[in-house]
């Protein structure tokens, strides 16, 4: 996990999600998901869309794109439908994996400073606080 985001940040010099995500040629979405969905990803006729909820605050839909980007770099071809009508394949493990993803790539390049909680290092770099049990 941790090599694949240094290759996403040295290839596009970010780690802003929705620039990696552009770069990747993944197409982003902003609808109305209702109120249990942040966000999916989904590929269809080989074009692959990152769809974030529009009522989402702006850390909430850096988040997400994050954690979209990390189902299409770490579980290629797995939809998370079929996962759930086909198989019996743990899907809580694949969102964990892809949280904490997210977290280490939108941490990328900010260690904390001397005396920070990791808090206040969550919310420097604009990752939910409810995010923070995936920085371990």
């Amino acid at each position: 996990m941790n090599e694949i985001i240094t290759k996403l940040i040295r290839r596009f010099h970010t780690n802003d999600p929705f620039e990696i995500a552009r770069g990747l040629g993944i197409h982003i979405r902003f609808l109305e998901l209702g109120e249990g969905t942040r966000g999916l990803y989904y590929k269809k006729l080989r074009r692959r869309f990152i769809v974030i909820n529009e009522q989402l605050d702006d850390n909430w839909r850096r988040f997400v794109c994050a954690h979209e980007l990390a189902h299409d770099r770490l579980h290629p071809g797995l939809s998370r439908f079929w996962l759930d009508e086909q198989s019996f394949y743990n899907v809580g493990k694949y969102e964990r994996q892809a949280n904490k993803f997210a977290v280490r790539l939108l941490m990328a390049g900010s260690p904390p400073v001397k005396g920070e909680t990791i808090e206040k290092l969550l919310k420097r770099n604009g990752i939910p606080e409810e995010m923070q049990s995936f920085f371990y």
